[in-house]
């Protein structure tokens, strides 16, 4: 494990045992990134408690939530650590009546990812990903790498290109 300031290169990420499948998809698109490890606190398992543990702004940090449309089903909704979804507006850009989210008894068939771990980077299914526009504020972002304890950090058009997101105003 990686101490929260350490980082490792694309490269060093190569060679690394504990690879996520995250990570791994990155790899095969050869996409540059960091991954950055951090202490899990089962009591606070918050995108803005883990922002503070590996030393980034809680606005690069993107948490991924799971919601459910009337018409579009499932879909992935990527957000900034210090905002909420606003499922009207994430309803509107993915084209559907009404979003709500998923039960969390239901995030991990659903995604194969438990609850701190999920991320749209090797999720179970390719389900539409709908990211926050402010993502692409920044030269860097940091989502989960797919198990609590570890994010990744990327350009967010790599990031963006590799889930194929579709970014608008979906943060509040």
């Amino acid at each position: 494990m990686l101490n929260a300031d350490e980082t490792l290169t694309y490269n060093q990420c190569s060679q690394i045992e504990m690879k996520t499948n995250a990570a791994r998809a990155l790899d095969e698109r050869k996409i540059s990134y960091e991954l950055r490890d951090y202490e899990v606190d089962l009591d606070d398992l918050s995108a803005e408690s883990v922002a503070r543990k590996i030393g980034m702004d809680p606005q690069q940090v993107f948490k991924t939530l799971v919601a459910r449309g009337e018409r579009a089903g499932v879909c992935l909704a990527v957000v900034p650590a210090n905002a909420e979804l606003d499922l009207k507006a994430l309803a509107k850009l993915a084209g559907d009546r009404k979003m709500e989210m998923v039960a969390l008894k239901e995030v991990q068939p659903l995604t194969g990812y438990i609850r701190g771990g999920v991320t749209a980077l090797a999720c179970k299914r390719d389900y539409p990903v709908y990211i926050d526009e402010t993502a692409i504020l920044f030269e860097q972002v940091a989502v989960s790498a797919g198990v609590r304890g570890r994010q990744i950090v990327l350009k967010p058009d790599d990031y963006m290109r590799a889930v194929g997101a579709v970014a608008g105003e979906i943060g509040k």
